[in-house]
């Protein structure tokens, strides 16, 4: 018997696992998948880790998710300095003086303010009712039509005057030549990849792979609560109707060159390009490449494509129907007496690596009554 059935292996449920195995109680962990670490799993290809469900950054400001993290793998110092390619240019993401100067060939953060709020000014736009109207109201058209249409469009699959405009709540525009990425105080890749946090995790924690939960759970009863972090309309069986889900496709290839991009992450930002960024993996760890260095390399073309039933679901689609849907899923969740949703799909939200840590550990101490 066991006190928990934890559905899925990504991060909140190892993390979850692990708090509760710590905690003396019993987890049995299923995994539809043949491997472990949900999206987060990295496998070793010719010596390079590839990231094989899309790039995974670890940031975070959360000096307890640090630490946590730190205890199950060594990170690098790796900062994420995405590049975007529009047409036969390029641009520094994000948005900073870099860009600015790209642009319009201009030095300073006054003259960039200055041709920001002119193009906005110009634009008339007081009251945004769409996605392409909230970003042209926050950024001005150059920015918006080199840098977030072609690309908005291909990851939602929808035209930018079809998308609400509170998806875009703000566009944050840095007057720096800061290429950083993120803000956040802790940033790196784990050294050896993910995969081993989610092993280190499961240590001692008993778990099959390539099992469905719900052909599981019609044929035994050994648990006693159900931890789930699967798609929650397929929980109820879609009754209330099915959520939308945006899905990618990957295409890995091994590249004999020593080096395809220059850099990890290349975004492609023009809608004529079928593909919305190129991964080169070997990037992610250069003191690994600086150790032994290859004259190969993997690449990876990521497709952001809508939905089905039988295949992968990635992010939700949070848009005013959605929304409206799920808080319906919410409540018949809140009425399953012992079954705990989590992840980005149990709670259908877009949730950051750290954010889901944080989660699985606060779930973990209110079950602990801590």
């Amino acid at each position: 018997m066991y006190d928990y059935l934890v559905v899925g292996s990504g991060l909140y449920g190892a993390v979850f696992a692990r708090e509760m195995e710590n905690a003396g109680k019993r987890c049995l962990v299923l995994e539809k998948r043949d491997h472990i670490g949900g999206n987060i799993y990295t496998e070793e290809v010719d010596g390079i880790h590839v990231h094989k469900y899309g790039a995974h950054i670890f940031h975070t400001s959360n000096e307890e998710v640090w630490k946590y993290i730190n205890k199950y793998a060594e990170f690098n110092n790796y900062i994420n300095s995405p590049v975007a390619v529009y047409g036969d240019e390029l641009y520094n993401l994000p948005f900073n003086m870099n860009t600015f100067s790209k642009l319009w060939g201009i030095r300073t953060p006054a003259e960039a303010k200055a041709k920001i709020a002119e193009q906005i000014a110009d634009l008339h736009i007081t009251d945004p009712q769409n996605l392409e109207e909230q970003a042209l109201s926050l950024v001005g058209r150059d920015v918006y039509e080199k840098l977030i249409k072609g690309y908005t469009e291909k990851q939602w699959g929808r035209d930018c005057k079809d998308l609400p405009a509170f998806i875009i709540k703000r566009l944050p525009l840095r007057f720096t030549y800061n290429n950083n990425y993120f803000n956040d105080v802790y940033q790196g890749i784990p050294k050896g990849g993910y995969t081993q946090i989610i092993e280190k995790l499961l240590e001692n924690v008993d778990v099959m792979t390539e099992t469905d939960f719900f052909e599981y759970r019609r044929e035994h009863d050994n648990f006693k609560k159900i931890v789930f972090t699967g798609m929650i309309d397929e929980y109820f069986d879609y009754r209330l109707g099915h959520l939308e889900y945006r899905t990618v496709r990957f295409e890995t290839e091994r590249v004999e060159d020593a080096s395809y991009q220059g850099n990890a992450v290349v975004n492609y930002t023009a809608k004529e390009v079928p593909y919305t960024r190129i991964i080169e993996h070997k990037h992610f760890e250069p003191e690994l490449e600086a150790e032994k260095p290859k004259d190969y390399t993997i690449i990876s073309r990521e497709y952001s494509t809508e939905w089905k039933p039988g295949i992968e679901p990635y992010y939700p689609v949070n848009d005013e129907k959605n929304s409206k849907l799920y808080e319906a899923y919410r409540e018949l969740a809140e009425k399953e007496e012992n079954v705990i949703f989590g992840g980005r799909l149990g709670q259908y939200k877009y949730y950051d690596m750290d954010k889901v840590i944080d989660a699985a550990l606060a779930a973990a101490r209110k079950e602990l009554g801590k």
